[in-house]
């Protein structure tokens, strides 16, 4: 199952608005960071406080960057005419699959395959 030309630039619309929010977010933290940096707590259970709540921002600012650059491939993959086949097996990844996750390079069964072999790996 082929997508249409207008699926295709609809994905590629979504992953293009999906990367400008987030990296919009990310550039409102930074300037945040900044701010909270300059500021200095003379209780140190305030410091700690606010040094965990910035630990906890970094490691979901280091997600979206990660996801940006998934999307970044997922617009490459539009661009090249790859979107929606299956890295694993090479089989088209379901139209409701790409709209749940429009960065995904797995069809739902090789998806499936991988997680168990990591569960079964971790046992």
């Amino acid at each position: 199952m082929a997508l249409t030309k207008k699926q295709l630039a609809d994905f590629e619309k979504q992953l293009t608005d999906w990367k400008a929010e987030l990296e919009v977010g990310q550039s409102e933290n930074m300037h945040s960071m900044q701010e909270q940096e300059q500021t200095s707590f003379p209780d140190p259970t305030d410091q700690a406080s606010m040094e965990t709540d910035r630990n906890f921002d970094l490691r979901i600012k280091d997600r979206e960057r990660k996801l940006i650059k998934k999307i970044d491939q997922a617009i490459e993959r539009i661009k090249e005419g790859e979107f929606g086949e299956c890295d694993a097996c090479g089989g088209d990844i379901s139209l409701k699959r790409l709209q749940a996750r429009p960065v995904t390079t797995l069809c739902i069964e090789c998806k499936t395959a991988q997680e168990q072999e990591e569960r079964t790996r971790l046992d």
